[in-house]
């Protein structure tokens, strides 16, 4: 979470898309950088595996896919924590509420 409110301007690289620029929170740097290795290491994997049968575009289609699917399931695991947390916390406050 950013700390404060100064931008910086970065350059950003995915596949063999010209780079492009972005003002992102300063303290976010390494969150951006870190998403833009994951995106190519997995791109990189995939166009060796591919190679020969699916086009750049394609590839970067499924590991558009892959990310959207684990952000999927990351999102309803969470959910599920949030609503086991929440259920937790009103039965806590049930058993403080009869001591």
């Amino acid at each position: 979470m950013p700390t404060t409110d100064k931008k910086q301007n970065i350059n950003i690289r995915i596949a063999d898309v010209k780079p492009f620029a972005m003002s992102i929170p300063a303290d976010d740097e390494a969150l951006y950088r870190e998403s833009e290795k994951l995106v190519n290491t997995l791109w990189n994997k995939w166009m060796a595996r591919f190679k020969g049968t699916d086009s750049s575009h394609e590839v970067m289609a499924k590991v558009a896919f892959q990310f959207a699917r684990l952000y999927s399931l990351a999102y309803r695991d969470n959910k599920a924590t949030n609503e086991f947390l929440a259920d937790f916390e009103k039965e806590l406050d049930e058993i403080v509420i009869k001591v």
